[in-house]
């Protein structure tokens, strides 16, 4: 197949459903040969199928295309050895990687329990980095052995994790980890030929359709559908090609038809005294340094007793 990613291999991770399966079919259509990652469980971590995987595996096959589906849990060590094990052994090589796995258990702060804490952690932040651990090594070995890849990572964090959403602690803790593991795998492994990019998607998926159910619906026209995975699609594939030469420790937010590039924080008006502030003149610079400030802060209000999550 002709394409971007002619003669490259991707795999992706949560791919049987939604965002992945958008992904792996889009990967597929410019010529990537695709590892479709995906446990199969169900909307809160519950459970687990081959069937999502092996199904998305066999429409790209039918569509002309090659994948393989992997059905490890990657949010453990030997799930995530044995994916980037399945491209190296199917293929013979690996060059991108899209991370994108993961469920919700929602819930206000106070009725977080530490184990639905635990299990959306566990998914979103160490399935991305047990995925992007072990094919970075296998990147390394490659540069250091003479043959420096044109290697990608694109991993997916959210609006949830850049601003925060109430509700969703765990989720948007998780997220902003990933920002921030983006950030630094981009630094250490730029040596090794490697870039990653973390994209922020708005889309209809089970995380989505359920608790935003009316803005995320399809149009009933026939029009535009905003909300479609597939819409997000097009970026990752980018950025997960050899075409992205020189994009790498960025995170983009792609929605319906927008891409918007994210700039997270910096230094905004300071105040430096030369000497140990006292409490109280602490508070008074902060004042004023906030009234000088490009953004405003947050305005929160007061929820009626039992509203909420």
């Amino acid at each position: 197949m002709t394409g971007i990613h002619a003669g490259r291999v991707a795999v992706v991770t949560g791919a049987g459903r939604g965002l992945g399966r958008a992904h792996a079919l889009a990967l597929a259509a410019e010529g990537a040969r695709v590892v479709v990652n995906d446990l199969g469980a169900g909307p809160a971590g519950q459970g687990a199928s081959a069937d999502p995987a092996r199904l998305v595996a066999e429409e790209i096959r039918a569509r002309g295309g090659e994948a393989v589906a992997h059905g490890g849990d990657i949010a453990t060590d030997e799930g995530a050895r044995s994916l980037v094990a399945t491209a190296l052994e199917t293929y013979g090589r690996l060059d991108a990687l899209v991370n994108n796995a993961g469920f919700l258990r929602d819930r206000m702060l106070v009725n977080l329990g530490e184990d639905d804490w635990d299990a959306v952690v566990r998914v979103h932040l160490k399935g991305h980095f047990l995925p992007l651990r072990h094919a970075a090594a296998h990147w390394r070995a490659r540069a250091k052995a003479g043959g420096v890849p044109e290697a990608r990572v694109v991993n997916t964090t959210s609006g949830a994790g850049l601003l925060g959403s109430v509700g969703q602690a765990n989720y948007a803790a998780a997220k902003a980890g990933v920002v921030a593991l983006t950030l630094v795998a981009a630094a250490e492994l730029a040596r090794y030929g490697v870039q990653v990019n973390a994209v922020a998607p708005a889309a209809r998926t089970r995380m989505t359709e359920r608790v935003f159910a009316e803005a995320m619906a399809a149009p009933e026209d026939g029009g535009f559908d905003a909300m479609a995975p597939a819409n997000v699609s097009p970026l990752v594939v980018w950025l997960a090609s050899a075409d992205a030469t020189g994009v790498t420790g960025r995170v983009f937010e792609a929605e319906a038809g927008r891409i918007t590039v994210m700039e997270g924080w910096h230094p905004g008006p300071t105040a430096d005294k030369g000497d140990r502030w006292t409490p109280g003149e602490a508070g008074k610079a902060v004042r004023e340094l906030l009234a000088g400030a490009r953004t405003e802060g947050p305005v929160y209000g007061a929820e009626e007793p039992g509203q909420g999550l």
